[in-house]
């Protein structure tokens, strides 16, 4: 499997970090989108997406690396080099979160109501996203056979490329690329019901990304552990749980098609 999507010799350009740029732009796109329809300020949504991803991938890469401490304490330089892969998703999130939760109160906005239109953005930019894993050959399941990803009905190409280390592997990638396409077309239709109340187009898809990464850590070998528990599904769990609070709780709230909600009461 080949990384490298462009090479000039003095440059490259690799398939993992066009797929990120690709999540990125497609995510950014869907946000501007959405905030225009509901006349959320273009500066204070400007700055959102700005440095959320800034301080998104600083603590994608941040929580990587921290369990991966013996071989960065080796190679420190290679923290930098995130086109090689090494983005923890979950870390991202939380990292992003802190901001937003602080950037929100500062401009004296609705902190909910901005995360229920960032929402539906995010789990596409996953989908998306999660190619780029494919062509790292990262994020992939346990050892299966040949037989087993050719009763799956998947391209050759994509067989050829989870032959990873001397095994065919379980391309785990693309079962969460799909289910967050699948939760992509959930959150959308979900959208356009006029009784969804702000905070529970948040609360689905803490729900349905904390379920997906429950049910697909299952399968994948390369997982970030603290000791025998794997990290992913104990934080989807603590998502789940939270996304069941927000559903439940602004179920008598403030519609989410509200315009004026923005502004903190």
């Amino acid at each position: 499997m080949d990384s490298t999507m462009i090479d000039l010799g003095f440059f490259q350009i690799k398939w993992y970090s066009f797929f990120i740029f690709l999540a990125m732009i497609t995510g950014c796109f869907l946000v501007w989108k959405e905030s225009k329809k509901k006349n959320i300020p273009e500066d204070y949504i400007t700055n959102v997406m700005f440095y959320g991803i800034i301080y998104g991938i600083l603590g994608a890469r941040l929580y990587y690396v921290l369990f991966h401490l013996d071989y960065y304490w080796q190679n420190p330089l290679e923290i930098i080099m995130i086109w090689n892969g090494g983005l923890a998703i979950h870390g991202g999130i939380i990292a992003f979160l802190v901001f937003l939760g602080i950037y929100s109160k500062k401009k004296k906005k609705n902190l909910l109501l901005t995360l229920d239109i960032l929402s539906v953005p995010i789990i596409i930019a996953q989908a998306i996203g999660r190619w780029g894993n494919f062509f790292n050959q990262e994020a992939f399941g346990r050892v299966v056979s040949l037989e087993f990803l050719q009763k799956l009905h998947l391209p050759k190409w994509i067989i050829k490329g989870m032959y990873i280390d001397g095994f065919y592997r379980e391309p785990t990638f693309l079962y969460e690329s799909i289910f967050s396409l699948v939760g992509f077309i959930v959150l959308i239709l979900l959208r356009k019901n006029k009784k969804i109340k702000t905070g529970q187009l948040t609360g689905t898809y803490l729900v349905w990304y904390g379920i997906e990464r429950v049910w697909i850590e299952s399968y994948r070998s390369d997982s970030l552990m603290l000791g025998p528990i794997k990290m992913a599904q104990l934080v989807s769990i603590i998502f789940i749980v939270v996304g069941i609070y927000l559903l439940i709780k602004n179920q008598k709230g403030k519609q989410y098609y509200q315009k004026e909600q923005i502004e903190v009461q």
